[in-house]
């Protein structure tokens, strides 16, 4: 009898589409938090693989700042078309003017924070008792603690003290009323496996994750986009580079690398390369040795 063997992206595959599956049958309104980043991309294809033929049943939620990227929001609108899923959007900006949140002023101001309030009010709008992410355990310490299915209180916090256990890929799903989950298939996925499943999949990505020509200027050893959203000092002079973004968000805060890469097997050698980690270039990770850990205990992501 020949063996039948999965390769480890066979495995992880295989493992995230019984997560997804788990969230079909356990919950009775999810939705899929998408960001337009490549791990809510792949996010989203493996949801669709989970339910073909029939469609994804879960909304895509994309909670937008207002300062995207313009290729996101593009590459948005045609993905979500293309899938054939709803789409829903929390604004920022509205959570601003209705004063729900207060922008930050001032030369490092972001409203990247600010869409913790955003996504608790489209949750509780929507009354969904489920979302689905692309955070992985490798990108930053505060997701390491995650479990694949993360409980969060009625206020949307998170305790990484009082997790459940998950033993054997068994999933409790019980709440009360008012609480809902965040739940993270690709968990045990690295950034060099869900670029190596890009490559084997062929998914579409935004153009940003390729080297291209933009106007960028540095500040604090970071390459910042140039855009109408950053104030910049008289010392940031605008300078053209050929760069690409190994993590996409929010323009005031998402840094980029110089790089020639321009396909996914030149992005594979510079990721296998790199000693630098994928949100090395995020300064909303650089406010606080604890940053992400204080923003998900109070409802982010």
């Amino acid at each position: 009898m020949r063996a039948y063997n999965l390769t480890h992206l066979k495995e992880l595959e295989a493992e995230a589409i019984y997560v997804i599956r788990e969230v079909a049958s356990q919950f009775e309104n999810p939705a899929i938090l998408f960001s337009g980043g490549k791990d809510s991309i792949t996010v989203a294809h493996l949801a669709k693989k989970a339910f073909f033929p029939a469609k994804v049943p879960f909304p895509l939620v994309h909670i937008d700042t207002g300062h995207n990227f313009p290729e996101t929001i593009n590459f948005r609108d045609s993905f979500v078309e293309k899938l054939g899923a709803q789409l829903i959007v929390g604004s920022v900006q509205e959570s601003i003017d209705e004063g729900k949140a207060v922008e930050e002023k001032g030369y490092n101001a972001s409203r990247n924070g600010l869409q913790t309030v955003t996504l608790l009010d489209t949750i509780e709008k929507y009354k969904f008792d489920a979302c689905i992410g692309g955070a992985r355990r490798d990108e930053e310490k505060a997701r390491a603690k995650e479990r694949f299915f993360s409980h969060r209180d009625e206020f949307g916090q998170w305790d990484p003290k009082n997790q459940r256990p998950e033993l054997w890929n068994i999933f409790n799903g019980r709440k009360h009323f008012g609480e809902n989950f965040r739940v993270f298939p690709i968990s045990n996925w690295t950034e060099m496996d869900v670029w190596q499943y890009i490559l084997q999949e062929n998914i579409e990505l935004p153009s940003l994750y390729f080297a291209h020509e933009r106007e960028v200027f540095l500040r604090d050893n970071t390459i910042m986009a140039c855009c109408d959203f950053i104030q910049r000092r008289d010392t940031e002079a605008p300078i053209k580079k050929t760069v690409r973004f190994r993590t996409i968000g929010d323009m005031t805060c998402t840094g980029a690398v110089e790089s020639d890469a321009a396909d996914l097997t030149s992005i594979i050698n510079e990721v296998a390369a790199s000693r630098v980690t994928e949100r090395g270039t995020r300064s909303d990770d650089k406010r606080s040795e604890a940053a992400m850990e204080d923003r998900k205990k109070q409802g982010y992501f």
